[in-house]
């Protein structure tokens, strides 16, 4: 005795396979799409995360030379007046 699989509607059955294997193919299709969009993105963002630490590190390095060195004539700084950190503005005129 053989085993039929599909039975008497074998037709009906292998064009609902079909449909199902092109719905399959399809899926798979877009998933690999959106996979490789993730992938471009993922690598964007390294190379964007990479580049904004190395100019950090670059700032970093150029600011660290200048903060270092002492003022050339450190009496006239002292003998300067400082100027206030606030600035005053005049108060308006009422009507």
């Amino acid at each position: 005795m053989r085993f039929r699989f599909f039975g008497p509607r074998t037709k009906t059955h292998i064009r609902r396979s079909l449909e199902y294997l092109e719905e399959a193919n399809l899926a798979w299709v877009e998933h690999q799409a959106a996979a490789e969009h993730h992938a471009a993105l993922a690598k964007m963002y390294s190379e964007r995360i990479a580049r904004i630490e190395e100019e950090i590190k670059n700032s970093q390095q150029l600011r660290a030379p200048i903060l270092r060195q002492p003022p050339e004539d450190s009496f006239d700084e002292i003998e300067r007046p400082k100027t206030e950190s606030v600035v005053v503005y005049p108060s308006r005129v009422t009507r």
